[in-house]
């Protein structure tokens, strides 16, 4: 970040890509960006670049001079500039100088070489990018001088490894605690320490070679002592170089980046085109017709040239070469808003050395929308005067026209969901006259937090809701758009709002969401009413999308992640191994001390709301549910902020001595297991008391957030902090020491005012002191396990459950989930789809074919899957044998189980379930009165006994015959 906030930028070209380009960059956090441009706003920008407006268009405004305002807002730490001055070949490129990074799009290949050699030769070398995109194809070009050091290759924290046994072997081998694989790569660097026994080894550097997922060596040990029991590996991170080559070079023979690998060979023939290109606009200064067939032959003709050049060789592709000539007028925002995230990306890898640098050239081409377009007239493809023509000039005018009537839901109005409205609205997605409409939601309030990734927010939008703020903000991009908006969370408890008519209205269903559970959920919704869904996740510079289709692909809840590993209680409790143990252990506390039992406090008081009855109550010896933890809370009220500063500090033994006290009584250090070895070895580790002290800022900082707390809790003013008396005062010195029991007697129960108020925990508060109290009481607790402290803003990471967020990844998967959204609304066939992993830090970016759709077999040539759903019709005196002869008759197979939900309507072996038969389904399934219908799991008899069930595909029961 802070090599970030000293960097200065130079972006030549703020079209479409351009500006994708900047607003990731000035969201990150550069110093200052430099926007140039020569070019007018025209109607076609409108279409392309969401902070030019119609005004703009209007008065003839300069790109650069129309947008600089609008990107500025992104981050008032950002100095951003415009330039309107040429730049050509004629142009002294010294100026450049300044610059740590200089960014190229819409620049001429003759003039991008030119720029490239004289950045290349500087000292230090200025950082070159050059990106474009035409029509359905785009490029990436990175070259950051002859040698670059990359300090973090990959961004991940450095990997620790409990050991349990080192050899002493030529090579040694490490082997891992059971269960808990390394997932090391040969050649990474580790250190070691608190080895015991091989102590040699305590703070030494090794390469490691990868045996097994558990084990590693390490070199010669066989001279070293004999390896006794504990120690930890860390993975050490270790600079790498990476060496780049000019331009001029690379285009003859290209270092690229292989994105789809089932197309191993389509970068190189997407570099041929893109030279063709490139020389056809040198040779005729325009670029080829829309849909012109002969302009395409004359491209042909060169791209065939221009392969005999190349040191490869490469095939050219005709198709490729064809489809770039017709479309290359045209631009498609999404494929912008994808390759300017990866471009992004690399900019900040330029200014910061983090993170492994794209070599060299990135090509993604989305030749997959056009290709089912071929037999269209070139007449679908050409302009018709509107902000559309750049769009129509890719896909036609037929799928810009479906895309204009189309009703998407959108959940979540987040980063991904700002990208996503952004792109709705430079599709014209919901702008139809009749038809089409954007659906919002999210239930969320725009935090400070948000706004380095969530574009359409501004400080001034703090605390107001996501979806209406977002709504709004879209508008200004496209005032043609038709947008519901809603704060309603997406779950059971919407569904009279998000009915099943509310979703057979949809024609696509697209995900922002930031959890699994809700993902599941709506991924059923969809798979209910046959919708397709668009899902999409980042984390960090990770990101994924997935297409789902009705009949076509397997759906999100096909596939599970394996669950993530919680911590076991006793290690939380008594044996933490790592300050994340540690940091949950203070986040539980804080929830336990200042939410947990405050809020059991008042719902016993709201259970018994009269102190003197509980009292007498209590004396008689009844005994009252929550009693007590009530009177052991009243007994230890303060009244004061000195009797909060006592009760804290007693609270400070209890936890950091106490504690460690009882461990080492119940279990000495010698203690050893049945199997002889030691009960405290790794990943065990002995505690030792801490001991309270003025000088260690965590103790004071600890005691100081816990009577803040505890003052807040309580609901007594003469509890209160004195305003005038500071933290370090000699009285609150004393008092610290001055230990006394409870002060309160039974009596308290009668004058009490009985009410606590629970706090709830917010980390994005930096003056709530949640994250302080946290902080210092997981540093003390690690302090007392030995355990390396953590800094605030790691402790806030993991005990906020922080997920991390950059704008690159979240305008790149939101690009990749807009092109997905293209094919979804022109229902293209299976072969077309792409689901998409990427890693922006390595880089890596992969793409997939979708999984297609299992088919489950009963018996018979009797069939099903996730996507098909039987329909029985009955009516007001329909029993549960007439539904199950129902379904025999209709399907061929008849029932054996019928299950509503979790409530099992009929299993034969069952009591009682064999007269269920002739009850009616009204009555067993109880719906309400404006149900029409309910969805039943049936199963069927196994063809040989002693197997399990068959199971069948839902069973949409209408209790009454629907009119036709």
């Amino acid at each position: 970040m802070q090599k970030m906030a000293q960097s200065h930028v130079f972006l030549s070209g703020i079209g479409g890509l351009g500006v994708e380009i900047a607003k990731n960059i000035i969201l990150a956090g550069v110093k200052a960006l430099t926007v140039h441009d020569t070019k007018h706003c025209t109607k076609w920008d409108l279409g392309i670049n969401f902070f030019i407006h119609e005004d703009d268009v209007t008065s003839q405004r300069n790109r650069a001079e129309a947008t600089l305002h609008r990107i500025a807002e992104l981050n008032p730490y950002v100095h951003v500039a415009a330039s309107t001055v040429p730049l050509d070949e004629t142009t002294d490129l010294s100026f450049l100088k300044h610059y740590q990074c200089v960014i190229l799009t819409e620049v001429s290949l003759l003039l991008q070489k030119k720029i490239n050699d004289f950045c290349h030769a500087q000292q230090p070398p200025i950082k070159f990018i050059s990106a474009d995109v035409y029509g359905v194809c785009s490029r990436l070009f990175c070259d950051f001088g002859d040698e670059f050091e990359v300090l973090d290759t990959t961004g991940e924290e450095p990997k620790e490894i409990f050991i349990s046994n080192i050899t002493q072997s030529n090579p040694g081998i490490v082997t891992c605690l059971e269960n808990h694989p390394h997932r090391l790569e040969t050649g990474q660097f580790l250190t070691f320490r608190e080895v015991n026994g091989m102590s040699c080894l305590n703070g030494s550097t090794h390469q490691i070679t990868v045996v097994s997922p558990y084990s590693f060596s390490i070199g010669d040990t066989s001279e070293m002592e004999p390896y006794l029991h504990g120690g930890i590996a860390v993975q050490v991170k270790t600079p790498k170089m990476c060496y780049f080559e000019r331009l001029e070079k690379q285009i003859t023979n290209p270092l690229c980046l292989v994105a789809d690998f089932s197309k191993p060979e389509a970068p190189l023939q997407i570099h041929v085109a893109m030279l063709a290109l490139n020389h056809f606009q040198e040779n005729f200064g325009r670029r080829p017709n829309i849909g012109c067939l002969q302009d395409a032959e004359e491209m042909l003709k060169i791209a065939m040239s221009i392969s005999e050049t190349l040191e490869n060789k490469p095939q050219v592709n005709g198709d490729v070469v064809k489809w770039l000539s017709r479309t290359a007028q045209g631009f498609l925002p999404p494929l912008a808003a994808a390759v300017g995230g990866v471009a992004s990306q690399e900019v900040l890898k330029a200014v910061t050395g983090k993170f492994s640098p794209l070599q060299q050239w990135l090509y993604i081409d989305v030749l997959d929308i056009v290709t089912p377009l071929e037999k269209m007239g070139s007449e679908e493809f050409l302009p018709r005067g509107d902000r559309y023509d750049a769009l129509r000039a890719c896909i036609g005018d037929s799928l810009c026209q479906k895309l204009h009537d189309l009703n998407v839901f959108l959940v979540g109005c987040g980063a991904i969901g700002c990208e996503m409205l952004k792109n709705f609205a430079l599709l014209g997605v919901g702008t139809g006259q009749d038809k089409g409409l954007v659906t919002i939601t999210d239930p969320d309030l725009i935090e400070k937090s948000n706004l380095n990734r969530q574009f359409l927010f501004r400080p001034h939008h703090i605390q107001k809701p996501k979806s209406y703020t977002a709504a709004e903000a879209t508008l200004n991009i496209n005032p043609y758009i038709k947008i519901d908006s809603d704060i309603n969370k997406v779950c059971p408890a919407t569904e009279n709002t998000y009915s099943d008519e509310f979703y057979t209205k949809q024609d696509v269903i697209v995900t922002a969401l930031d959890n699994v559970e809700a993902r599941r959920y709506i991924d059923s919704r969809c798979v209910a009413n046959l919708r397709p869904l668009i899902d999409s996740g980042t984390m960090g510079t990770k990101g994924h999308t997935e297409v789902i289709v009705p009949h076509l692909t397997e759906s999100y809840n096909s596939h599970r992640d394996p669950p993530e590993e919680e911590i076991p209680f006793c290690t939380l409790k008594s044996f933490p191994a790592a300050i994340e143990h540690t940091i949950q252990w203070a986040r539980d506390k804080f929830e336990s001390s200042f939410s947990h039992k405050p809020s059991l406090f008042n719902k016993f008081w709201q259970t018994y709301p009269s102190a003197e009855e509980v009292l007498q109550r209590i004396k008689s010896g009844e005994s009252l549910e929550g009693c007590f933890h009530v009177v052991k809370t009243l007994s230890r009220r303060p009244r004061s902020w000195t009797q909060c500063v006592e009760l804290a500090r007693v609270k400070f033994e209890k936890y950091f001595s106490h504690k460690a006290l009882q461990l080492l009584h119940s279990f000495p250090l010698d203690t050893r297991l049945k199997d002889g070895s030691l009960f405290w070895q790794s990943p065990k580790r002995p505690p030792f008391p801490v001991k309270f002290e003025f000088h260690d800022p965590f103790s004071c900082i600890l005691l100081l957030k816990h009577c803040t707390h505890l003052q807040v809790v309580q609901t007594d003013e003469t509890a209160r902090k004195p305003d005038h008396i500071p933290v370090s005062s000699e009285d609150e010195r004393n008092a610290i020491f001055q230990l006394e029991k409870s002060i309160l007697s039974n009596e308290a129960l009668e004058t009490a005012d009985l009410q606590m108020k629970p706090i709830s925990f917010e980390k994005d508060d930096d003056s709530n002191g949640h994250i302080d109290f946290i902080t210092a009481a997981s540093n003390l607790r690690a302090k007392m396990y030995n355990i390396d402290p953590a800094d605030r803003f790691k402790t806030k990471r993991i005990a906020g459950k922080i997920i991390p967020a950059i704008a690159t990844a979240t305008a790149a998967v939101s690009g990749l989930v807009a092109l997905e959204l293209i094919k979804v609304v022109g229902g293209y066939p299976a072969d077309a789809y792409k689901n998409c992993f990427l890693n922006l830090a390595i880089p890596i970016m992969v793409f997939t074919e979708i999984a297609e759709v299992r088919r489950t077999e009963i018996r018979n040539g009797i069939s099903f899957t996730i996507w098909d759903r039987w329909t029985i019709y009955g009516k007001e005196d329909f029993t549960l044998l007439d539904f199950i002869n129902a379904v025999r008759e209709k399907y061929g197979i008849e029932p054996t189980m019928v299950v509503q939900g979790v409530k099992m309507l009929y299993v034969p072996v069952m009591p009682g379930h064999i007269k269920r038969l002739k009850l009616t389904m009204q009555k067993l399934v109880k719906p309400s009165a404006d149900k029409k219908y309910v969805d039943l799991t049936v199963s069927f008899a196994p063809e040989t006994d002693g197997e399990e069930d068959l199971p069948g595909p839902p069973v949409r029961y209408y209790f009454v015959q629907e009119d036709n």
